[in-house]
């Protein structure tokens, strides 16, 4: 081969041709460093084939510069990229950026150098540097990793660098991770545990594809029965990838990897820092590390030999990327193990219609746990018809369910209430004026969070400190808080029980797997009574003295007209329904409504999930929607409101006349503004046959759009706002 082409990382500048020097060695899926102008670049050689483009003659090629030490990408997960691509209208150059995701680990093996306390004290003490040694109590990272962790300057460190505060260590960044054993601690499954693993088994030996929906009521222990087909996979060298949705959930599940395995799996999530995501991709990249577990973006990292792939709790939303390529990392995982030519497990206890749907018509087998693991029963589930039993002035939880939490405080068991609304309260308004505290840059209020003291946007990330005097009329101390938040939710537990050790439980109190593991310490020794939290506490966790689960607003995730919202309203109240009665005392769910006549909450009060899914299914089909139909949103934003405006405009007067899809806008989107951009809408609707990519392919490539604007393509969308 003495010429190639390259996929660069850079979709501007399309497929590049070169020219392979003499005694270079290259083949598709190297990475290749090349030249571009006076600058350096890294491609992927790629088949020519599959990355068509006008042929440049031999004479004009420049030659590539150097191979990167780094096993080539496998044709697998080449097709993987190439069908991710073609699937979401993503540039390919943007799924390959996934792929090599730490610019590290492109380099050689080295060492570096990295600082910890060596429990000597400066000669003078400052305020800074007492809080830099408060903090990095047995860390050890560099300099500018130390210093964001202590919150301090990079100056103050290498001060205390220089009084022998902090001293330096070598480390070998590639050294080996601890080996898993397969049969280090082999637990007792129940029978149907037993069927369900040896199924799992099967399959990993076989080294087939087989898509498997893991159907199991929560505290089925799901999680021990994919553990079996994990070992499997070890006791054959090949390697295991284990998608969680929350990275709050990691600690908790390495700590039980390591009590079943012997050894912790290899972390992958954004959080990591440079040197382990080095680190991490490399062990994978060669076949040295046995088991990943990681958030979506760990879908795409270089297996040398991947066996088996697991997705817990599958039906989860935060699986779906909403910006760069967005893509959902559940049906990702089911195309890259037809690639591979390995199992994918779907584990959840509520899963997606969708995977519902692909079981019921075969092409997904569908393994079932039906009851609870060791005896212990399912909670018994309660309404409280808000309209009938409303709660007193100013407090948000009604007396039957109040007084439900003061009774398992009494009995010295945990009660978790559930309000998937982070900070104080959704809207902080003027009493004297109306004036309404909103985001400079979002179409949204800012949420107060009394916690922090902050008024905060959770669209784009603004704060700002609430202000002294209202910024329209000047009134002082005239902010009123508008309905409730969980930390309001939590203050009036405190009032109501002042003995109760509270825990609010959140994204922004549980902001890392440190943090998470440090919650589920307390909650496990009993040092927590009460649990107040988001969606992050409705997966993953098992507290055996949890035995009332209350729900403060079951109605909430019905608003807003998102077309799943029945659907993700079960899953978020069933699963958090969930947490409660998991070990040998009996559990109740209170769930308070003022719709108790909904079909959903209705459901959920029977625990009837197959009726509400039939009912589901059925409106669905009727709709045209997933899975019986294809959903795509097509997202135009500009810096300049009359810009979008046109552009969307131009974009809708250009859209196909095509008997089976149907083009719905364009319209300002329900979020109009957000992070300073105006967006307008268009949504494609059309029945399962269409090949809507290959339609929306044909309709925007030919446009000629403004530089300002940009054109956003969401296949399968999940937000509509």
């Amino acid at each position: 081969m003495n010429r190639v082409r390259l996929l660069v990382f850079n979709a501007a500048l399309g497929v590049l041709d070169y020219r392979v020097p003499e005694g270079m060695q290259v083949g598709p899926g190297s990475v290749v460093v090349a030249p571009l102008g006076p600058r350096q670049i890294l491609g992927v050689v790629w088949e020519e084939d599959a990355l068509p483009s006008q042929s440049v003659p031999d004479a004009k090629l420049r030659p590539l510069l150097d191979v990167v030490p780094v096993p080539p990408l496998r044709p697998e997960l080449r097709r993987l990229i190439e069908w991710t691509a073609d699937y979401y209208c993503a540039p390919m150059s943007a799924v390959a950026r996934m792929v090599l995701a730490s610019g590290g680990a492109l380099r050689g093996p080295a060492t570096m150098t990295e600082y910890r306390l060596t429990g000597g004290m400066p000669e003078r003490m400052t305020p800074q540097r007492e809080r830099a040694m408060e903090r990095l109590e047995g860390e050890q990272a560099t300099i500018r990793e130390l210093a964001e962790m202590a919150g301090v300057s990079d100056g103050v460190l290498r001060g205390l660098v220089n009084q022998g505060v902090l001293e330096p260590v070598e480390v070998d960044i590639d050294r080996p991770y601890p080996r898993a054993t397969a049969d280090f601690a082999e637990p007792v499954l129940s029978p149907d545990q037993q069927e369900v693993a040896g199924d799992i088994v099967e399959a990993v030996e076989a080294r087939q594809f087989a898509p498997i929906l893991l159907d199991g009521v929560t505290g089925s222990g799901k999680t021990e029965t994919y553990f079996e087909p994990v070992a499997a996979a070890l006791r054959a060298d090949r390697q295991v990838l284990v998608l969680l949705p929350e990275i709050a959930l990691t600690e908790a599940f390495l700590r039980r990897f390591e009590d079943r395995f012997g050894a912790p799996p290899i972390v992958w999530h954004s959080s990591l820092k440079s040197t382990e995501r080095r680190r991490a991709w490399r062990a994978i990249s060669t076949g040295e590390a046995q088991v990943v577990v990681g958030a979506r973006s760990a879908l795409f990292l270089p297996y040398a030999n991947l066996g088996l792939v697991v997705v817990d709790e599958a039906h989860e939303v935060s699986f779906k990327q909403d910006d760069g390529v967005r893509y959902n990392a559940r049906d990702v995982a089911v195309m890259r193990g037809h690639f591979e030519q390995i199992p994918v497990v779907l584990a959840s206890a509520t899963p997606a219609l969708e995977s519902l749907q692909m079981a019921e018509s075969g092409i997904y087998r569908k393994l079932e746990l039906p009851s609870r693991f060791g005896g212990a029963e399912l909670p018994d589930i309660q309404l409280l018809d808000l309209t009938q039993e409303k709660p007193e002035r100013g407090r948000w939880l009604a007396p039957r369910l109040a007084d439900a939490v003061a009774d398992r405080l009494e009995k010295g068991e945990q009660s978790l209430l559930f309000l998937n609304r982070r900070g104080y309260a959704p809207l902080t308004l003027c009493r004297n004026c109306g004036y309404r505290f909103q985001c400079p840059n979002c179409s949204a209020w800012l949420v107060e969070h009394r916690f922090t003291q902050r008024l905060a946007c959770h669209h784009c990330g603004h704060d700002t400190a609430p202000p002294e005097t209202c910024p329209d009329c000047g009134e002082p101390d005239c902010m009123v808080a508008c309905g409730p938040g969980v930390e309001r939710i939590a203050d009036e537990v405190r009032e109501i029980l002042p003995e109760a050790r509270v825990a609010l439980v959140t994204s922004d109190t549980l902001g890392s797997p440190e943090r998470a593991a440090e919650f589920v310490a307390q909650a496990e020794s009993g040092a927590i009574d009460v649990i107040v939290g988001t969606q992050l506490v409705t997966k993953g966790f098992h507290f055996p003295e949890l035995t009332l689960v209350g729900v403060v607003d079951a109605d909430l995730g019905l608003e807003g007209g998102d077309l799943r919202a029945a659907e993700r309203t079960y899953q978020q109240v069933a699963q958090v329904a969930g947490r409660a009665g998991r070990g040998a005392k009996p559990g109740e769910v209170i769930i308070q409504t003022r719709h108790p006549d909904a079909p959903v909450i209705a459901a959920l009060e029977a625990g009837d999930r197959d009726a509400f899914y039939e009912a589901e299914t059925d409106a669905r089909r009727h709709a045209g929607a997933p899975p019986f139909g294809r959903w795509a949103a097509i997202i135009i934003s500009s810096e300049d409101e009359k810009e979008a405006r046109e552009a969307a405009q131009a974009i809708g007067h250009a859209r196909p006349d095509l008997p089976d899809v149907a083009i719905l806008g364009p319209a300002p989107a329900p979020m109009a503004l957000l992070r300073g951009r105006y967006r307008y809408r268009l949504l494609v609707n059309a029945r399962r046959s269409a090949n809507v990519q290959k339609a929306i392919r044909g309709w925007l490539d030919p446009l000629d759009l403004p530089r300002g604007v940009r054109v956003s393509v969401d296949i399968d969308p999940y937000s509509f706002v």
